[in-house]
């Protein structure tokens, strides 16, 4: 690959992936030279918050991992010097990590606009350019062409097929079709309501629109702002968000775990 500038290649591994709130734990860059040297910079961060169960099964990094490392904003310079005005380049980076990295920097009291570099993103890169529609799936699962597509019926038929064999390929010798209940898309699994009013991050509920979105929990609103609260009990939204509402105001709070 020819490069007429110097490309850093980046990836974050985060708390979560709420860009407004989750930390970096982790920051790899590679930094490539258009005469084909690199360099790298890896180091671990203390996120100064409790790392979920779930990150740390997924990416082997655990509080203890951590508890010696440097907070971001000790290693904010470092991060940007390294930087430069290289081009940038990841996967998923425009969505995830740039905008997460942006608002680690803001908070370490610097700059980072990372829309003045250019940026290539592998991710978009791959979507725009592979199918990823029943017609490409059919053939990569039972590698067969849907001649038929966009019937209703043909449609189904190789809908059942890809089922077949993806209970194949990861049932890991269950060929029962509930082993693909692991891969239910669950959206909601980091909010209270169906909504998405409301969002767990870190043990506590934020709430998602209005004047404090995104700025303070549930309990900090109660104390802050009962009227507004009071406001949300009369205004058109959800049964579950008003339950929630009224039993806050009466000193009642969910725990993650009762979603």
């Amino acid at each position: 690959m020819k490069l007429s500038h110097a490309l850093v290649v980046l990836d974050l591994e985060t708390t979560g992936i709420w860009v407004e709130r989750d930390k970096i734990i982790e920051i790899a860059m590679v930094k490539s030279f258009p005469d084909n040297h690199t360099e790298t910079y890896l180091k671990k961060v203390n996120p100064g918050v409790p790392i979920p169960a779930v990150i740390s099964q997924l990416i082997g990094i655990t509080d203890a991992d951590v508890k010696d490392a440097p907070a971001f904003k000790d290693i904010a310079q470092e991060v940007l010097q390294f930087i430069g005005d290289s081009d940038l380049a990841g996967f998923n980076i425009e969505k995830f990590d740039l905008p997460l990295l942006e608002r680690e920097v803001r908070e370490a009291n610097l700059q980072f606009n990372w829309r003045t570099h250019k940026v290539y993103d592998a991710q978009r890169v791959y979507h725009l350019n592979e199918k990823r529609d029943l017609y490409a799936a059919y053939k990569f699962y039972c590698d067969k062409d849907l001649n038929n597509a966009h019937s209703a019926l043909a449609d189904a038929q190789a809908t059942l097929e890809i089922l077949e064999a993806q209970v194949a390929k990861y049932g890991d010798g269950d060929a029962s079709v509930e082993h693909l209940g692991q891969y239910r898309y669950r959206s909601t699994e980091e909010f209270y309501d169906k909504e998405k009013k409301f969002r767990w991050w870190n043990g506590k509920l934020y709430m998602m629109f209005g004047k404090y979105a995104n700025k303070y929990t549930l309990q900090e609103i109660v104390q802050k702002d009962r009227s507004y609260l009071g406001w949300i009990l009369s205004a058109q939204f959800s049964e579950e968000v008003k339950e929630l509402v009224e039993n806050a105001l009466n000193g009642r709070f969910p725990q993650p775990s009762e979603k």
